[in-house]
């Protein structure tokens, strides 16, 4: 295979329904779109670039409209799925291919089924890390997340109020994303029996179940200054407005409620991942949701930000499943 650094990268803005799209492409051959989730960026995907590149693929990296140097629209409705999805076909259309491979974690990995669903004549296969495909529909989204956690409130639900969340994470970026990091990796998440991070006590905010510090062995001191530089000069109102389009999501998408996604598609998931424990439904209904599915994986002790804490794992998964459903030309 052919040695590739960070050298290689190469950053460009392409034309997109968001205004603009920043993405960093490394590599030559089959086309391979990155999407990343919440709270990140393209550089959440700094370890599969030069791997995917080594392995004779067409790696790119987005920054989802909302993050980095992508456009950061005001209106909350301009974070629709259907606007993420048409980003995408964009980026594909703007580098001069006819179809990619996407890939997805966290968010990215919903904003890469739903490209899929939609647009299967662009999206050939879709690989999902961390958060499973549970097809769109059932009940109103605002109406279960209200639902959970008793006298708690669910992270989604406190994300929903415009303004909210930015007051506590504004004063103190770095220090929130560190927390924010912590509270999901393995190795320092809080132990069984703690108080979840995932929810809010009364009159409190989700920082104060974070835990404190100490960074989680994937993140080193450099890496974090990356991310919090990026969010201390965008601030988080776009990465949050994600969340706060998940009704007009379900309405948008009426059309598809319970499709299947049927491209060849891929799964890995961490042990420890609190999306895979309370979704192991949607895993398991794989059979039906996904039946293009080629490979599922759940990886021992492993926490929620997969490719930054398994890089080297998560990069062979994926190669060798590219291999399959995207051989070199």
């Amino acid at each position: 295979m052919p040695q590739t650094t960070a050298s290689d990268r190469v950053h460009r803005l392409v034309a997109s329904p968001a205004g603009r799209t920043h993405l960093v492409e490394q590599g030559t051959g089959p086309l391979v779109l990155l999407v990343h989730g919440f709270p990140e960026s393209w550089y959440s995907w700094r370890r599969q670039l030069p791997a995917l590149a080594a392995a004779g693929y067409r790696a790119v990296a987005v920054d989802v409209r909302g993050y980095g140097r992508s456009s950061r629209p005001a209106e909350v409705d301009a974070y629709r799925m259907l606007e993420l999805v048409a980003d995408n076909v964009a980026v594909v259309e703007a580098l001069g291919e006819r179809s990619a491979v996407i890939v997805g974690h966290d968010w990215g990995a919903t904003i890469a089924a739903t490209s899929a669903l939609l647009r299967p004549d662009v999206f050939s296969a879709v690989g999902l890390l961390s958060v499973p495909y549970t097809p769109p529909g059932g009940p109103r989204p605002s109406e279960v997340f209200a639902a959970m956690g008793g006298p708690e409130e669910f992270y989604v639900s406190y994300f929903q109020e415009p303004g909210r969340a930015e007051a506590e994470i504004e004063p103190d970026v770095r220090g929130w994303l560190a927390g924010f990091y912590a509270a999901l990796s393995a190795d320092t998440m809080p132990p069984p029996g703690a108080p979840d991070p995932h929810f809010v006590g009364a009159g409190g905010t989700l920082r104060d179940r974070f835990p404190a510090g100490r960074l989680p062995a994937w993140l080193g001191e450099d890496e974090l200054d990356v991310y919090a530089a990026e969010f201390e000069r965008t601030g988080l109102t776009g990465a949050l407005n994600r969340y706060r389009t998940m009704d007009r999501d379900w309405a948008d998408l009426a059309d598809v409620h319970g499709a299947p996604v049927t491209q060849p598609s891929l799964f890995v998931g961490g042990g420890l991942d609190a999306s895979t424990t309370w979704l192991a439904d949607a895993i398991e209904a794989y059979p039906t949701t996904l039946p293009g599915l080629t490979a599922s994986h759940l990886l021992d002790g492993c926490g929620h930000w997969i490719q930054q804490e398994r890089p080297e794992l998560v990069n062979t998964l994926l190669t060798e499943w590219l291999a399959e459903v995207a051989p070199r030309r």
